[in-house]
């Protein structure tokens, strides 16, 4: 499955909400330093999905809010 997702770096609180089909958005703590943001990103859409991080990978958007992101 691959999901569009809009990251928010710097929240008060890490949180996911659904926006439309195969769209979230991700709040995270993390800053976007060092691939934080991006680690943290996984993490909480592992959790969300019931998924290994090691099974969530981002295709697109490495160094963007605007990320595609494979689950398998």
């Amino acid at each position: 499955m691959i999901i569009r997702v809009h990251v928010q770096t710097g929240a008060r609180q890490d949180k996911i909400e659904e926006l439309g089909v195969e769209e979230f958005k991700v709040w995270t703590t993390a800053i976007p330093e060092k691939d934080q943001a991006n680690d943290a990103v996984i993490d909480i859409l592992a959790e969300h999905f019931n998924a290994s991080p090691s099974k969530i990978r981002i295709r697109s958007g490495n160094k963007s809010k605007h990320k595609l992101i494979e689950i398998e």
